[in-house]
């Protein structure tokens, strides 16, 4: 993929037919179903370090078309080995259906082997899982009018046949919201929607957060907790890797909490967070060779330069 075929994707975004987007969404999924099938219904994707050298990683976009593009036409991102998004590509940002049609144009062109992994955040979950604001359809039936709810409720189809967890084994698992309390095995995670609802392990994945302490309590969010670092650790232990690497929380680009055991990764900007920086992840040959703690990490993070500093790639 090349920082060209990026930029000609936004410019489809901006002039798509509401038909055009549906046969895309409709490739996707489809796409979707087998590596979902190829994983035996699993959620949880594992990757073997000795396989690649490079992984990009990338928090919360939330309708930021223009931090997207500064990211995907970054040369190192466009040739990592793996491109993963925490979760989080709608709501809050006024080019929400702008980001959608780029990411599920960045997943057909990447090709099958699980290249481009999009990720569910607690905004990509189950329906009666609520959160508000939800701007997603209003931005839809904005641009496309009553055609724009069909294409809402294809890209709400799309959630479910989303991972929702990444394990690079002996060294990172990386999802949107935290780990899961009094978690006991892997196969929670990997199948914790066959189990949603009877357990709360998919809630906790996608809306968890973390606490600087011990333990746990409910969240303030109304879903999910709070876990300590007891919590962390558990969990870090049963996966056999060294950090956590989730999104969710805002932050200035890149939180370490609860000692260097989590990297919090936060790739957008603007209303309604106002944080000032935005950044994403690139773990190199040496990061992948050898686990980091979440202190190390974060100095290798890209920090996203501000709206002023790179220009619009949104020629609307």
């Amino acid at each position: 993929m090349q920082a060209e075929e990026v930029t000609g994707w936004v410019n489809e975004a901006i002039d798509a037919s509401a038909d055009a987007f549906h046969d895309l969404l409709m490739d996707a999924s489809q796409l979707l179903v087998e590596e979902q099938r190829a994983r035996n219904g699993s959620g949880l994707v594992r990757i073997e370090p000795q396989l690649v050298r490079s992984v990009a990683v990338i928090g919360d976009i939330h309708g930021d078309l223009e931090s997207l593009v500064h990211i995907l036409t970054q040369h190192e991102v466009l040739n990592a080995d793996r491109i993963i998004f925490l979760g989080d590509y709608g709501d809050r940002g006024e080019a929400s259906v702008e980001v959608y049609y780029v990411l599920v144009r960045l997943k057909l062109a990447a090709g099958r082997a699980e290249r481009v992994l999009l990720l569910r955040g607690n905004h990509e979950g189950p329906p009666d899982l609520h959160f508000r604001p939800h701007e997603l359809p209003y931005f839809f039936t904005e641009k496309y009018g009553a055609q724009g709810m069909d294409l809402y409720r294809a890209v709400k189809a799309l959630w479910a046949l989303l991972p929702f967890a990444v394990l690079m084994i002996g060294r990172y698992l990386m999802l949107h919201g935290g780990v899961p309390v009094g978690l006991a095995s892997l196969d929670e995670i990997a199948y914790a929607h066959e189990a949603y609802p009877e357990t709360s392990v998919l809630q906790e994945l996608l809306w968890n957060d973390p606490l600087d302490g011990q333990g746990c309590c409910e969240s303030f969010r109304g879903a999910g907790k709070l876990f300590g670092e007891d919590v962390t650790d558990a969990v870090l232990r049963l996966a056999g890797v060294k950090t956590l690497i989730r999104s969710h929380e805002p932050c200035e680009g890149v939180q370490v909490r609860q000692g260097g055991r989590i990297l919090t990764l936060f790739s957008r900007t603007g209303a309604p967070y106002y944080n000032q920086r935005a950044a994403y992840l690139l773990l190199d040959e040496s990061s992948i060779r050898e686990p980091k703690d979440a202190n190390e990490l974060a100095r290798m993070a890209h920090f996203i330069p501000t709206s002023s500093g790179r220009g619009s790639e949104l020629n609307r």
